[in-house]
């Protein structure tokens, strides 16, 4: 991480030491290095707008910064002033918990009310369209395996990008290991059609998993020397395929929505499918975790047929 705060009178280096330590507990909690550059970055803005310490920053100041133009010079959406605050407060907090700071200034503040726009999905059709126009290439077909794992196991980005051979498991049924969100350790069915693509993937790359190392990625780029393609790569060609497809532009993440939205569409309850997803209350969650280990999952093969896979 690149970002400090700025230095401010002889209390500096304490200042600076205290946000490394945040930036690392919140790096190890949600296992996201990107969500850590977002808040090392948002945390760099402000202290260095201010031009002061954590301790000698009031409420007032921190609310002309939050709702204050950006550097485009437009004003900022509720989404973002609530997404400035929610880091800057928890810093704060961090510092309150740490016994560096008695107080924070942005507890006087109100958030504003935000309406965000419905999560989108891709329908059955659209990703039969989309896997019809993805190339017959390695790179294709790589990519393709990469958009039936990201469709049929509902993963996040990272926990699909991150995959090793090592993740894989298959002794007593076919199975892959993941850190989701928050660091949690799951344990999944890796659906047949995902597996067999990437099979097919990796062939093309001239490579086959019994002979290949544990922390191989499953994703190969000969470019990076067995570290696997980036996410960064993957969305440029995605945009490519979008294209082509005739669909519009989206962002990965989009997989995830479009993995919920087959679900319901082939009759899963909701309850299951936030259970698919990791998504649940504190109660739910328990309940969970505890079946998650080794979970079946009997929905798959639905949403696979499907998209015709």
């Amino acid at each position: 991480m690149t970002a400090t705060i700025i230095p401010i009178g002889e209390k500096a280096a304490g200042w600076e030491r205290a946000l490394y330590a945040f930036l690392a507990e919140k790096e190890r909690r949600s296992g996201s290095r990107r969500t850590v550059e977002g808040y090392s970055r948002t945390l760099q803005h402000f202290f260095g707008t201010m031009g002061k310490p954590p301790d000698r920053v009031t409420s007032q100041e921190v609310f002309a910064w939050a709702y204050g133009r950006g550097l485009s010079g437009k004003e900022p959406s509720a989404i973002t002033i609530g997404s400035r605050l929610a880091c800057l407060s928890s810093f704060y907090h961090f510092l309150i918990r740490m016994e560096i700071v008695s107080s924070n200034p942005c507890d006087q503040i109100e958030r504003p009310k935000a309406s965000p726009s419905p999560p989108r999905g891709i329908s059955a059709e659209g990703i039969r369209k989309l896997l019809s126009v993805i190339p017959e290439t390695p790179a294709g077909l790589r990519d393709k395996a990469i958009v039936l794992t990201l469709v049929l196991t509902g993963r996040r980005r990272a926990e699909v990008f991150n995959l090793k051979v090592g993740d894989l498991i298959r002794t007593d049924g076919l199975f892959y290991t993941y850190r989701g969100k928050g660091g949690k350790q799951g344990k999944r069915e890796l659906p047949l059609p995902a597996f067999e693509a990437i099979k097919v993937a990796l062939a093309a790359f001239e490579k086959d998993l019994d002979n290949m190392g544990s922390h191989e990625s499953l994703w190969p780029s000969p470019s990076r020397d067995g570290h696997g393609i980036t996410s960064g790569t993957f969305y440029g060609n995605l945009q490519r395929y979008l294209r082509k497809a005739g669909l519009p532009p989206a962002g990965v993440h989009i997989f995830r929505h479009s993995a919920a939205k087959l679900r319901r569409d082939v009759g899963e309850s909701v309850e299951d499918v936030s259970c698919f997803l990791d998504h649940s209350s504190l109660a739910v969650t328990t309940v969970y975790l505890k079946r998650l280990e080794g979970q079946e999952d009997r929905a798959w093969g639905k949403v696979a047929e499907a998209i015709g896979v």
